[in-house]
């Protein structure tokens, strides 16, 4: 899989207690136009897996080419994400990350187990776009889309 090149994003969400969370996850699709749907998954073995399995609403951060500093932030263990990133409360209540490329705000319209990993299906209820260039993954490196592709 590590092959696969992939756009990269950080879904957050507040916990019951108006705490922000965060985490980098490069599983992400399109599922649906109308109603619009997407959709992401998380290992079953992640520390805040119940929080985000329960949640009603998330937020689904595509990150600009410029963000890979985000995206290990994110993907880290140890560190106060939120207090060293960019980031403001919506009117939905989410935290959502300063200058990404593009951020959908969802309600959770559907769970899906799948073995190891649980995927979440959200329902657009926001979208933001910055026309920026997304942050790509491909062969454990990130980078943005390449000149040569606009050729």
């Amino acid at each position: 899989m590590g092959n696969y090149p992939t756009g990269v994003t950080v879904v957050t969400m507040m916990d019951d207690e108006g705490v922000p969370l965060g985490l980098t996850v490069n599983s992400f699709a399109s599922v649906s136009l109308d109603p619009m749907l997407l959709l992401w998954s998380i290992d079953k073995r992640v520390s805040s897996y119940n929080k985000f399995t329960n949640t009603d609403k998330f937020a689904v951060h595509v990150l600009a080419s410029d963000q890979a500093e985000v995206c290990s932030l994110f993907a880290s263990k140890g560190l106060d994400r939120f207090k060293n990133t960019d980031w403001k409360n919506s009117e939905h209540n989410l935290p959502i990350i300063a200058d990404c490329a593009g951020v959908f705000q969802c309600e959770t319209f559907k769970t899906v187990d799948a073995g190891d990993h649980m995927i979440l299906i959200g329902k657009v209820i926001d979208i933001e776009s910055n026309k920026k260039e997304p942050l790509l993954y491909h062969k454990r490196k990130f980078d943005g889309i390449p000149a040569s592709f606009y050729e």
